[in-house]
């Protein structure tokens, strides 16, 4: 196991080396320090300050080649900043990426964390009644609203429900956070809400084929043969051998947590990183994008590696070599 995860964790690095250079390549080949400086600091800034910033930002380096000094280029440096986590200062309003990163974080977590842990095991305690219900109405009714659920865009649900719940209802604030633990789960219970039931479809419908597939295999039968009730059948004989597939799905969105949802969290007003790299993309700030992409690779990578790894926990018949 040791020799496949060194080799993965090899594998994972040059992706990231690759992600950094086509950042590199997509920011710097498209556009040019000065533009940069100009969207930071406006159309009307003088070019005495628009040479002091892109200098104060280290922007004022060749792009691949210096003879005096071949390590002081701007490829170099944008490298030796993301290996080393020295993300360096926001381009739109110089705050440190990191500090940005570590107030952002809770609010994320505190989105993300609780719509992971309710709506997976929603979606796949629907998804087993709907299975068990295979080829009846509850079924068919069943796959009916999770192509609708699929095809209706996230937005309409976190435009219906700010409407409904937050305008109408007056049930909880259309949007806004507040971090102390008397009134933060008034704020998070709609981006929550909302969250989960616009996953439910996508999951249900995933899950059911998993367990539909399952259901045909020889264990199942043999067990339902010995006199296994229904219960028993889908929740020992199906779900734990449909595990794996289950946990591909699920042990991949684990590190995403921490990025937070980029959408929900810039509709409701959540101070979290989803709605940081929606700034950042707004902002064109280019220092705070790169760093949002590049932890996003590693969190990617993370979760590959966590996924093979669950692999070995819930099946010991498979082997990592």
């Amino acid at each position: 196991m040791l020799s496949y995860l060194v080799r993965r964790l090899a594998y994972g690095a040059v992706t990231v080396l690759g992600v950094l250079l086509f950042l590199f390549l997509l920011f710097f080949l498209v556009t040019t320090p000065e533009d940069i400086a100009r969207r930071a600091l406006g159309d009307k800034a003088q070019p005495a300050a628009l040479a002091q910033w892109i200098a104060s930002h280290g922007y004022d380096k060749p792009l691949f080649w210096n003879a005096a000094a071949p390590t002081d280029t701007l490829l170099v440096d944008h490298f030796r900043r993301m290996l080393t986590f020295d993300f360096g200062r926001s381009d739109a309003d110089d705050v440190p990426i990191t500090r940005r990163l570590r107030e952002g974080a809770g609010p994320s977590l505190a989105l993300t964390v609780p719509m992971f842990l309710l709506e997976i095991p929603l979606a796949v305690a629907l998804a087993l009644l709907v299975a068990l219900l295979r080829e009846t109405y509850v079924d068919r009714l069943g796959v009916v609203l999770c192509v609708l659920a699929m095809s209706v865009s996230i937005l309409l649900y976190i435009i219906g429900g700010q409407f409904l719940i937050g305008k109408l209802l007056r049930w909880f604030p259309i949007s806004g956070f507040d971090p102390n633990p008397a009134v933060i789960l008034r704020f998070l219970a709609l981006p929550v809400l909302v969250g989960i039931v616009s996953g439910l479809g996508e999951g249900i419908r995933f899950y059911r084929t998993v367990f539909i597939e399952e259901t045909g295999r020889d264990h199942v039968r043999t067990a339902r043969a010995k006199g296994a009730g229904d219960a028993r059948v889908m929740t020992v004989h199906v779900l734990r051998n449909a595990l794996i597939p289950i946990l591909t799905q699920v042990v991949l969105v684990i590190p995403f947590l921490f990025t937070g949802s980029m959408l929900l969290e810039s509709f409701f007003g959540i101070p979290g990183l989803g709605a940081l790299t929606v700034d950042a993309i707004h902002g064109n700030d280019f220092a705070t994008l790169r760093t949002m992409v590049y932890i996003g690779s590693l969190l990617f990578i993370l979760g590959q590696v966590l996924t093979d790894l669950s692999y070995v926990l819930v099946d010991p018949r498979v082997r990592l070599e």
